[in-house]
């Protein structure tokens, strides 16, 4: 699906005010055609973020000195986040690509669903997957979930759980997590649009973020309906 104009411009909104940046940073950097910059010594996370074909970096003044010879295309390598803040301790955080609705198509559930609201039930289905699973959704910040149940044997189970957060009061940041036993079953999708279409009644635009390296999130991403529109790259300096 391809996302409305002003859609667009809610996404930079959102970004610019996360970043710390001007609220009309992105649109000034697409019409000027260059990288927005924002330097700031304190900050412990060097961000390389790249929307809809304006490019922004935030960090200490080194890196963005560092980085200025290099092409945006570049930058958005994991890799050359590493290298310039190699020598201060950088560590990776990854790259993520970034994908977002404003409408997407309602699935329906091929059989009547239970639908948890509670926390206990996310924090069990937590306890059933794996921790770098668990780390990289991070539903515990995510404070709107959608945890489908299961009857097995005569006991509720979790199996699936869609959430989202909002970011800036704009954008609702999804993520999903399946216990293992139960994926490939069209759950994670299913539990996805659930978070998202709540999100959307909230008046928010979705909001994903897939690792790069992460094939299966990039394919939800993708069967859900939502559209590329960027990619986040990350370093921790040590």
């Amino acid at each position: 699906m391809t996302l409305d104009p002003g859609s667009a411009a809610i996404i930079q909104l959102a970004w610019a005010r996360r970043l710390g940046l001007d609220d009309d940073a992105f649109g000034a950097a697409l019409t000027s055609g260059e990288r927005i910059v924002r330097a700031d010594d304190s900050v412990q996370t060097v961000e390389f973020v790249r929307l809809f074909g304006s490019s922004a970096l935030v960090g200490p003044q080194w890196v963005i000195d560092a980085a200025a010879g290099i092409t945006d295309q570049e930058m958005a390598q994991h890799v050359t986040l590493l290298t310039l803040t190699r020598s201060h301790g950088g560590y990776g955080l990854g790259a993520a690509a970034l994908f977002f609705a404003d409408d997407l198509p309602l699935r329906q559930p091929s059989e009547e669903l239970t639908v948890s609201h509670g926390n206990a039930e996310a924090i069990e289905l937590e306890g059933l997957c794996p921790p770098d699973d668990v780390n990289e959704v991070g539903l515990s910040d995510l404070e709107n979930r959608y945890t489908i149940i299961h009857e097995v044997e005569g006991r509720r189970v979790p199996v699936a759980c869609g959430a989202y957060t909002e970011w800036e009061g704009l954008l609702g940041q999804l993520g999903v997590l399946v216990d293992p036993e139960w994926r490939r079953r069209g759950l994670g999708s299913l539990a996805a649009s659930i978070a998202a279409h709540e999100a959307l009644v909230a008046g928010l635009t979705v909001q994903w973020r897939a690792e790069v390296s992460n094939t299966g999130a990039v394919a939800l991403a993708r069967k859900l309906g939502l559209a590329a529109g960027g990619i986040q790259t990350s370093v921790h300096l040590g």
